[in-house]
Formats: structure tokens, C-alpha cells, sequence
């Protein structure tokens, strides 16, 4: 899973990084990996994932290339929040453009049981 947030540190990519974290293990039994992205600098990302003890990577996108080659846009140099499900093969399984923080892990897990294993 690939998931664009806004920005560190705030309540709402807070709480969507937060309620990952906490279903890691699920995601891992479903051997769904997952990348967070936005356009904070790594040094922010660092921060980031050591004060939410993060088990996954998080990209920085500082120029935004990341988010323009899945499609994802900007607004005053913040990624808007889109989720996608990638398959093992690269294939996009599904698109969430508008991703609810509070239930966006079940979601995501919900679909991978639709993914080929």
C-alpha cells in the first residue's frame, strides 16, 4: 500500500499513521507492505516515525514527483490524502481518493483479501 498524507505531525496523518501502526501485524499476515508519502523533508519523516514508533518507511516527496506519478495533486505544497493498493506485480488494485483517518486501515484490509497471493 502506498498512501499520500498531507503533512507530519498532524491530527488527522497523525491519526491515519497512528491507526496503521497499530494493525502492522494484520497488514503483515496479509503480507500488505506499507509506504507512507508526503512532501515533509526526510529529517521531519525521521521525527515522525521514531515519537509514533512507525514500523514502516515513510518517502519524502519534497519536489512532489512521487504524488504527480500516481496522479495524487498538491495544494499549497501539501499531497492530498489517496491511498492505493498495489498487487505483488505493480498493478493498482484500488484507489481510495478520499481517505477517512479514523477507518482507513480496515479498509485497506478489507481489500487485501481480495489480492492475489
Amino acid at each position: 500500500m502506498v498512501y499520500f498524507y498531507p503533512k507530519d505531525e498532524t491530527p488527522g496523518c497523525t491519526k491515519e499513521a497512528c491507526a496503521l501502526r497499530d494493525a502492522w501485524n494484520k497488514f503483515t499476515d496479509k503480507h500488505v507492505g506499507i509506504i507512507g508519502v508526503s512532501r515533509d523533508t526526510e529529517q521531519s519523516h525521521r521525527e515522525f516515525v521514531k515519537k509514533h514508533e512507525l514500523p514502516f518507511p515513510l518517502s519524502s516527496d519534497e519536489d512532489g514527483k512521487i504524488a504527480l506519478s500516481y496522479g495524487v495533486k498538491s495544494t499549497l505544497g501539501m499531497t492530498e490524502r489517496v491511498s492505493f493498493l498495489v498487487s505483488r506485480d505493480g498493478k493498482v488494485m484500488k484507489v481510495w481518493p478520499k481517505v477517512d483517518p479514523a477507518v482507513h486501515a480496515d479498509e485497506v484490509l478489507g481489500a487485501a483479501d481480495a489480492l492475489p497471493q
